[in-house]
């Protein structure tokens, strides 16, 4: 029985049914549960243990701010000094120079803070008709309001009603879907475009070539903010940069950000902000009025400072560049499993197996762990992969062969 807890996108009847998978602790690319079993963890968490588990740098780092002063506020003139060295450090190797850095309490919180400044943005600009928010078919962006409104999984919309009429939807994969929308509703209607470089949760899809320099360019022609959501692919997982939108030279207006910013060892988001977009709020006596209680906390933005090291000192860009390549390699060969559709790798620390029956993918997951890796199903029947960057070669060799184990 799981007891009183409930369970984020789970079937709690099945919960409280067959029990709960306990992670009591980990080290590096394993996690053990509550009966001492080992697993390796081919997800890092949820796509955000960058730096691998255990890191007590980390933990150290964020005791150390906790004794001294765990958080106060951020409104208004008052911050900490370590939320501002943060920012300071992140503005340095955002993708546009010049950015002005937001901190949220997570990625929902980076996706409806976007969306909210995106429209606030035009209203400032004597344009208040630019409403609209539009994502892409697949795409998630976070389960707030905005998020699940933008978002293009039509499931985790059911049964709310209609949460944000100012959203629209178009084709995952063909910007000509964008151009057709914007003839449709008109340019001056349209306040920003959300796109996930990989699409994530949605199934991990890739984009196809040529694609985000289109959608951008697209969006740059007919003034329309282009926000990129880096939840996942952000602080390294696309593969030896930062940011997918250093690596695409995407310029984005905003980008939104979380997971691997503290690599989650503290709940923590950031939006990061363009000069172009930020200018209006920055002349002076104009407020956004928005904001978090444990926005740009002062222990949160430790761990970030902290998990930030690990990744420079470590030189953990490259090696998540390293694992692009493993994880075609080793989970490649998989698509010849009469059991599997597809195989998506080769851009960042991401891959997707792709069951040929979706129905299989929930059970999966347990078969998977009685061959010691700890997975998730996400999408429509895909097996999630988004290991630490300290994943060994070897250990994506292990983690392939419990999977094809698993595959009978």
């Amino acid at each position: 029985m799981s007891g009183a807890l409930w369970h984020g996108f789970a079937d709690m009847g099945a919960v409280q049914r067959d029990g709960a998978f306990v992670v009591s602790r980990g080290e590096g690319a394993y996690i053990w549960d509550d009966a001492g079993t080992r697993y390796l963890d081919a997800t890092a968490g949820l796509w955000f243990t960058n730096v691998g588990h255990g890191r007590t740098e980390i933990a150290d780092a964020v005791a150390a701010q906790l004794s001294k002063v765990a958080h106060f506020s951020n409104f208004g003139d008052f911050t900490s000094d370590v939320a501002v060295a943060l920012a300071d450090r992140l503005g340095a190797i955002a993708p546009v120079p010049g950015s002005k850095v937001f901190f949220t309490s997570g990625g929902s919180d980076s996706v409806d803070s976007a969306a909210k400044l995106a429209r606030r943005y035009w209203n400032e600009m004597g344009r208040p008709g630019k409403k609209l928010i539009v994502g892409r078919q697949k795409a998630y962006h976070g389960m707030h309001v905005a998020g699940t409104a933008l978002a293009g999984i039509a499931v985790n919309r059911e049964g709310y009603g209609e949460l944000m009429p100012d959203a629209r939807t178009v084709a995952w994969d063909d910007a000509k879907s964008v151009l057709e929308l914007i003839e449709r509703e008109g340019a001056d209607t349209i306040a920003a475009f959300f796109c996930e470089p990989i699409i994530g949760a949605g199934g991990i899809y890739l984009p196809p070539d040529g694609y985000l320099s289109e959608v951008r360019e697209i969006c740059r022609e007919h003034e329309i903010l282009f926000v990129v959501d880096e939840v996942v692919t952000g602080f390294g997982r696309i593969g030896g940069s930062w940011f997918a939108s250093t690596r695409f030279g995407l310029e984005p207006d905003m980008i939104t950000t979380a997971k691997g910013l503290t690599s989650g060892y503290v709940p923590m988001g950031a939006v990061f902000v363009a000069p172009t977009v930020a200018e209006p709020f920055f002349g002076g006596g104009v407020w956004w009025r928005h904001g978090y209680t444990y926005g740009g906390h002062a222990g949160a933005a430790a761990a970030a400072m902290a998990n930030l090291d690990i990744v420079e000192r470590e030189n953990l860009l490259a090696e998540s560049k390293r694992l692009e390549s493993a994880l075609q390699t080793h989970l490649g060969p998989l698509a010849d499993h009469p059991r599997v559709a597809e195989v998506r790798s080769g851009l960042g620390a991401v891959a997707a197996v792709q069951l040929a029956d979706p129905a299989e993918a929930l059970p999966f997951v347990k078969t998977l762990r009685e061959h010691g890796i700890s997975g998730r199903a996400a999408g429509q029947g895909a097996m999630q992969f988004s290991p630490s960057f300290v994943m060994t070669d070897e250990q994506v060799a292990e983690m392939a062969a419990g999977v094809r184990a698993a595959l009978g």
